[in-house]
């Protein structure tokens, strides 16, 4: 495992994206377990792009227009009901005293989304992974999935340091209406920004 491939997929990681988003609504809206439940989904939705890349499916979206167009505009529309609902209080900043089993599947349900939606992610890995896979290497199926094996786990414990900072003030914020005003709008704006951003990325 090189250095060059840890820093470079621990910088990806701590980029502030959709995921590391969700997971600070996470904690600022239901607390640490629920930052845990959302850094867990954003974790999965991995999974999907990580096996296209690994079994070359992620060149259909770098080749077909169609393909691109249609999961990145998936995304975008769900990015905007992120933002929409999370404005009406129905969303990632929705106020819970108690993590109930129906809202931990609703926030590991969203994580997952928010990263199957975005088509840049298997391009990522496609052009990410076998960099950093030797030609001479007699297993490199097998290499592939140890280094996203790895950029999982990374994910996982940076974006569950990104949720447990956010529950950690989350009394701060919700104690007072007008900051978790502030606060909504603010994660409603981010939501758009980054599906206006996905609207324009191009394969």
């Amino acid at each position: 495992m090189s250095i060059d491939f840890l820093l470079t997929s621990l910088i990806v990681v701590a980029s502030p994206g959709t995921g590391v988003l969700l997971t600070l609504a996470a904690g600022l809206s239901r607390g640490a377990r629920a930052s845990m439940v959302a850094a867990f989904g954003c974790t999965l939705g991995i999974v999907p792009h990580m096996a296209a890349a690994v079994m070359g499916l992620a060149a259909l979206l770098h080749t077909s227009a169609i393909a691109f167009q249609t999961l990145k505009y998936l995304g975008v529309a769900y990015l905007l009901y992120m933002a929409w609902t999370t404005l009406k209080e129905q969303g990632a900043l929705r106020v819970d005293k108690d993590m109930s089993p129906r809202s931990a599947r609703q926030v590991i349900v969203a994580a997952i989304l928010v990263n199957i939606l975005n088509p840049k992610l298997s391009i990522f890995f496609l052009a990410f992974l076998p960099q950093f896979v030797s030609a001479a290497d007699p297993h490199p199926l097998g290499r592939m999935l140890e280094l996203s094996l790895v950029f999982m786990l990374l994910t996982f414990v940076v974006f569950v340091g990104y949720g447990l900072f956010a529950a950690g003030i989350r009394n701060h914020v919700i104690s007072r209406p007008r900051v978790l005003t502030s606060m909504r709008r603010t994660f409603a704006g981010a939501f758009a920004a980054l599906g206006a951003r996905l609207a324009f990325a191009e394969r």
